[in-house]
């Protein structure tokens, strides 16, 4: 690996550790082996690197939303497939030091970190598009832009839901069953008005 991808790893394993908040460009450059220009010199600003680092862990989730190499077996659209992909989602949420207080930790400081904010608020869009393609079993490329604006939304909002429920109060945190549920009981309510 070159000094990028090893300050790219770095910054994963101090994010994992120690948080976004918690992480200074000397731990970066300890754990990768590099030294501090090269953060400057590969990604601007310990920020951006660390909000690279972020991103790419949640790249690194896509093959255990898609069912860890089995694959999603539902028809795409379907109630089942709903259940069977917020299921691969809500598994990494389980895990112990999972990634995603992070996404707890950033949303706080969105306000304090505006270069962190508006790097990951751009990268939104691509995280809705692979969302959506998920659920519909559509191609990424296929997936049009109303589509983001409506069901993209919906299903990051309800994603951001999980996320904070799970770090809060993972007792009580709905698991793929109770979202399917209440899902069902929304459409039957929405039908019988």
């Amino acid at each position: 690996m070159g000094h990028r991808e090893d300050l790219l790893e770095g910054a994963k394993r101090c994010l994992l550790a120690k948080g976004f908040a918690r992480t200074t460009a000397r731990d970066i450059v300890k754990e990768s082996g590099t030294n501090l220009a090269s953060i400057g010199y590969h990604y601007g600003s310990k920020d951006a690197l660390l909000a690279e680092a972020y991103l790419a862990l949640v790249s690194d989730l896509s093959d255990a939303f898609e069912g860890q190499g089995s694959g999603i077996t539902s028809a795409p659209g379907s109630i089942e497939r709903f259940r069977e992909v917020w299921s691969n989602i809500i598994g990494t949420m389980r895990e112990p030091g999972s990634m995603w207080r992070l996404s707890v930790e950033i949303v706080a400081m969105g306000d304090q970190l505006p270069v962190v904010r508006d790097h990951l608020a751009q990268q939104q869009r691509d995280a809705e598009r692979a969302l959506v393609a998920l659920f519909t079993g559509a191609p990424e490329a296929e997936v049009p832009d109303k589509r983001l604006d409506t069901l993209g939304r919906f299903y990051t909002t309800l994603m951001t839901g999980l996320i904070a429920q799970w770090n809060f109060d993972p007792e009580r945190a709905p698991d793929a069953d109770a979202l399917t549920e209440g899902l069902k009981e929304l459409i039957e309510a929405a039908n019988a008005a």
